[in-house]
């Protein structure tokens, strides 16, 4: 039980540790610009895509309630199997989140443009999407998932 809640705790703690310090050379200045990929500076004031942006001051709060829904379910399940992608998941999402209430939208800084312009993004937004595809692994196959709980 213990050690499933650590993992939790520091997969949290390490996504949001390097999320904040990638944004703080962006903020800093720091840009990049590839024949593929350009790092520039950006802040999304909605998720992904940009979706939501009219929901303002309201995104951040919503998304806080989402993320504490998540470790709730997930501390319901109590499955161990599940500590770090859903630490992973809830440290990007804290991460953003974080952006919100300090920046006023979230720091976004890969653009993708080779072949086709995709929307910017950051290491958190890749770490939900890791985080997800996990879960779904384990929700997919059940037998990957042994029933040690938390």
């Amino acid at each position: 039980m213990a050690k499933a809640l650590l993992a939790l705790f520091l997969s949290l703690i390490g996504i949001f540790i390097i999320d904040q310090n990638i944004k703080t050379l962006f903020l800093e200045g720091y840009r990049y610009y590839g024949e593929c990929i350009d790092l520039i500076l950006v802040y999304n004031r909605g998720v992904a895509f940009s979706m939501f942006a009219f929901l303002a001051e309201w995104l951040k709060w919503i998304q806080l309630v989402l993320i504490t829904g998540v470790l709730a379910y997930i501390l319901y399940l109590r499955k161990a199997c599940y500590a770090i992608p859903a630490g992973i998941l809830i440290g990007a999402g804290l991460s953003n989140v974080y952006d919100r209430f300090i920046h006023g939208g979230v720091v976004d800084m890969v653009y993708w443009h080779c072949g086709f312009d995709f929307a910017v993004f950051n290491f958190a937004d890749v770490m939900i999407d890791v985080a997800v595809v996990w879960l779904l692994i384990l929700n997919l196959r059940p037998k990957m998932c042994k029933n040690k709980v938390i």
